[in-house]
């Protein structure tokens, strides 16, 4: 992934995406090794709403820049691997319309000593629901909650 690109797609994320009130709680973005261990109790919805616990992972060795939304937001060099763990409480219009999180990863060294955007999954309450190698997608990991 080009430079350009990459930096095309971080405007566009953070134009269309970081907008609005935060809605989740979330664990402090160390690496996988310190993230929080798993809640026994899952929080109340809101009235009308629902609640869903979102992982969002980054693979690979090293450091590189990580954009997420949905579960906070943020764009910032991380150390990998890399989880983020929170709770996303949707209003009654959210599950009719949607709530979109995601995260793009930044670049990392392959196997083959080129660069390549490094492998990415989304969790929704324990279920994988996107998941990208970096290779054949280098377009991030994104899904709708509704």
């Amino acid at each position: 992934m080009t430079g350009m690109t990459l930096c095309a797609a971080v405007a566009a994320l953070l134009t269309g995406c970081g907008s609005g009130t935060p809605k989740a709680a979330a664990d402090n973005g160390e690496p996988a090794a310190a993230s929080q261990s798993p809640s026994s109790s899952a929080p109340a919805a809101k009235a009308g709403g629902a609640t869903h616990e979102v992982t969002l992972e980054v693979g690979g060795t090293g450091r590189t820049a990580v954009m997420y939304s949905g579960v906070d937001s943020g764009f910032e060099q991380q150390t990998l691997p890399w989880t983020k763990t929170g709770t996303v409480e949707l209003t009654a219009a959210e599950q009719k319309v949607g709530y979109l999180v995601n995260v793009v990863p930044g670049t990392v060294t392959g196997p083959d000593g080129k660069l390549q955007q490094a492998p990415c999954v989304i969790k929704v309450d324990g279920k994988q629901v996107a998941e990208s190698d970096g290779v054949k997608s280098a377009r991030g990991c994104s899904y709708t909650i509704k």
